[in-house]
């Protein structure tokens, strides 16, 4: 999780034993947020197709496919682009299976994920991306 010493908008200090941390100057607080994830847990063949983490955090786990969000982005339509970028397969959403909180990586930041079932419509499946194996 990143932690400012320093107003990121006006470079002044930021009181950090207050809680949210606000800047001195500005006095804009600055909230420790978790970052909205979006996932699809795709149905093939009557199983769950699963990625295998390409890096870190957790290199070589398998993981549900997907990622963070855009900030402009519509939890549906983040999870339908993290599909196509780390499998090359087009999928449609069947239903939200539910949302959880999380953590991304051991003290990483907190995350608030969306997790969709969905079904492969179409494409050609590789890993890509950050993903290095589908199974």
């Amino acid at each position: 999780m990143i932690e400012y010493n320093f107003c990121p908008k006006c470079g002044n200090a930021i009181l950090l034993n207050n809680e949210p941390p606000y800047c001195t100057q500005c006095d804009i607080a600055y909230y420790r947020n978790a970052k909205p994830c979006a996932s699809v847990l795709p149905i093939k063949d009557g199983k769950v197709l699963l990625a295998k983490r390409g890096r870190d955090p957790y290199k070589g786990a398998y993981d549900i496919i997907g990622g963070f969000m855009e900030a402009d982005e519509l939890p549906e339509a983040a999870a339908l682009r993290e599909a196509k970028e780390e499998t090359g397969l087009d999928m449609k959403i069947v239903t939200l299976l539910g949302i959880y909180n999380d953590r991304y990586g051991e003290g990483g930041d907190y995350t608030l994920n969306l997790h969709y079932i969905a079904v492969i419509v179409g494409g050609e499946m590789q890993a890509m991306d950050d993903v290095a194996e589908l199974e």
